[in-house]
């Protein structure tokens, strides 16, 4: 007999539905898998998007998935279970979770810099005023280059117009 497969989405509508029959968690030696009867059908959870075998690390994940579907008994086969044989580490993860928290301190970090931007109690410098200071201080650092320097960034502003 074939065993079929059933998604997240399909296991959770059917055990809603009271439809499972058996769910049987079986160890494959690389982790975890769960197996559903349901009336005369045979199937194998998957992973929503590749359609694979859905395997969990550990038997503690499997069994707060399960119960949070709504499935509360099942039955365990550990006979190709080796201690330490599963691996728990996935670097691709580690990296994106890294990734997320960098990218989170971040946001708040930036966003404490606006807020305190928003509540400084200084007065605001009129626009025409920062421009002025600025086109004095672009004045100033050009007169303290060399010629050569000069013509350089004349040609980088050419350059750019045309560009532009």
């Amino acid at each position: 007999m074939t065993t079929e497969t059933i998604d997240h989405s399909t296991l959770r509508e059917l055990a809603d539905a009271g439809g499972i029959d058996e769910t049987h968690v079986k160890n494959t030696g690389k982790g975890w898998v769960v197996i559903i009867r349901s009336g005369h059908r045979t199937r194998q959870l998957t992973t929503n998007r590749s359609r694979q075998a859905r395997v969990f690390k550990r038997l503690e994940t499997l069994t707060g998935y399960l119960v949070e579907t709504g499935i509360k008994k099942f039955d365990v086969d550990a006979q190709a279970f080796v201690a330490g044989a599963t691996s728990s580490t996935r670097p691709d993860l580690s990296r994106a979770l890294k990734a997320r928290h960098e990218a989170a301190a971040y946001d708040i970090w930036f966003r404490q810099q606006v807020q305190e931007a928003i509540d400084d109690p200084s007065p605001a410098i009129p626009h025409a005023e920062v421009k002025a200071r600025f086109d004095r201080k672009k004045a100033d650092l050009i007169a303290s280059m060399s010629p050569e320097e000069q013509s350089q960034l004349a040609a980088l502003r050419i350059s750019r117009r045309k560009r532009g």
